[in-house]
């Protein structure tokens, strides 16, 4: 894995970890109008409706150099964003973007809710550029820790 990567992922782990612990202490608060009792604001976390999913997108190997890209790919790539922009305006997707580093190290995410892990999949797999095999997706199920 790429250093980048490396970093994500531990970010990715120290937002689920702060997330599970103010959970955690929401869980075991006092109650109201107790002495001890704080107000603790409720988390992002809980306040989704519905389970948080993360893809990750890589390039295909053989699209890691600007030369191999074709108006195909281009395309694919163009179906990819009106893609993930409809899901956006539908309030499924909360988050899409890639890094700008070349494309052999570039990466992209999508965070975005889903009924269920099954959901989930379909909808990563729906996804143009995937079902073309232009880029390539992992799923991970997702807490989102912080929110603006």
């Amino acid at each position: 894995m790429t250093s980048t990567l490396l970093r994500l992922l531990a970010v990715i782990a120290a937002a689920c970890l702060y997330a599970n612990a103010v959970q955690a202490q929401t869980a075991t608060s006092p109650a109201p109008g107790s002495a001890t009792a704080t107000t603790t604001a409720p988390s992002p976390a809980k306040a989704m409706t519905r389970p948080t999913f993360l893809y990750v997108l890589r390039l295909a190997a053989n699209l890691q150099q600007d030369s191999a890209w074709t108006d195909r790919e281009r395309g694919l790539v163009g179906a990819h964003f009106q893609y993930l922009k409809a899901a956006t305006e539908a309030g499924q997707v909360l988050l899409a973007g890639r890094t700008n580093e070349p494309l052999d190290k570039t990466f992209g995410l999508v965070i975005f809710e889903a009924d269920d892990e099954s959901a989930a999949r379909r909808f990563m797999e729906g996804d143009p550029a995937v079902k073309a095999g232009v880029m390539l997706a992992t799923l991970h199920p997702y807490a989102v820790a912080l929110k603006r």
